[in-house]
This record gives C-alpha cells, sequence and structure tokens, in this order.
C-alpha cells in the first residue's frame, strides 16, 4: 500500500494538484516560512500549491525522516520530513516539508522551512504575487 507521504511526494513532483486535493484533511493548516499565521482550509492549501508549483524550478525531494511531532494544538501526531532543493529566481533553496497527520492518514498539517534567507525572501516575493495574482489574498494598498 502506498503512503500518504508517498502519494504526496509523487503529486508534489508531478505537479498534480488534483491528486494533493484527496490527501489533505478538509481543514489542513499550513505553516509557511514568511507567513506568521498559517494558511486553513483544502482550498485556501491547494490554491497555495498551485502558486508553488509555478514558483519553484528544479524542485527535487533529496531525503525523508519520519516519526512524530507534537501539533499546534499540543498533541503527539505522526509526522513525516521530506527534505528538498529547488531554485526561485536564480536562487537555491533548501528546505523542508513537515507533514503531520490525522488518525485517517490525511495531512492535518504542512510546515514548509527554507533557508537560505536571502532565498526566503526571493521566494516571499515570488510567492506573494502569484497569491494576488490568483486572488488568493489582496494586492496591498498603493499610495
Amino acid at each position: 500500500m502506498t503512503s500518504t507521504t508517498d502519494r504526496f511526494r509523487a503529486a508534489v513532483e508531478s505537479r498534480d494538484l488534483t491528486a494533493l486535493d484527496d490527501l489533505f484533511t478538509e481543514d489542513v493548516r499550513f505553516y509557511s516560512p514568511v507567513k506568521f499565521k498559517p494558511f486553513e482550509g483544502r482550498p485556501m492549501v491547494i490554491g497555495l500549491c498551485s502558486v508553488l508549483f509555478r514558483t519553484f524550478e528544479e524542485f527535487r525531494y533529496v531525503g525523508r525522516l519520519d516519526g512524530t511531532g507534537e501539533t499546534a494544538d499540543g498533541k503527539e501526531a505522526p509526522s513525516e520530513i521530506l527534505v528538498f532543493r529547488a531554485m526561485v529566481n536564480g536562487k537555491q533553496i533548501h528546505g523542508l516539508d513537515l507533514l503531520q497527520f490525522d488518525e485517517s492518514g490525511r495531512i492535518k498539517e504542512f510546515t514548509v522551512m527554507v533557508r537560505p534567507l536571502s532565498a526566503v525572501q526571493t521566494m516571499a516575493d515570488a510567492v506573494f504575487a502569484g497569491l494576488v495574482a490568483d486572488g488568493l489574498v489582496p494586492a496591498p494598498a498603493e499610495g
């Protein structure tokens, strides 16, 4: 049987948003390295993934770790980490996707951590522009 992590990895590597839809809980939370509050809910997280798929170039997973970890609500949950490398606007990014699962094996929390700081800022600018372009967040007020 293919695990949720295997299915997630295959969906990300093939940039298949439809395949991701079934992997997230309805109330999934996505913790971004560039935003204090999480993105919440499956439609928002799928929309964010669409932007990320367009933003990351040469994306590839290079490692995997598993275990357990505490979720935002203070409960212990099965967890897996996928280590990745990618490019964003000419900057190399090294990062981690931390996936935490509910009792049914769906992803309930998804945390992304990236380095170095210069790449984080480049990524933040590119992702924000994509979110605005897709109507997922409002454009900043001018003036």
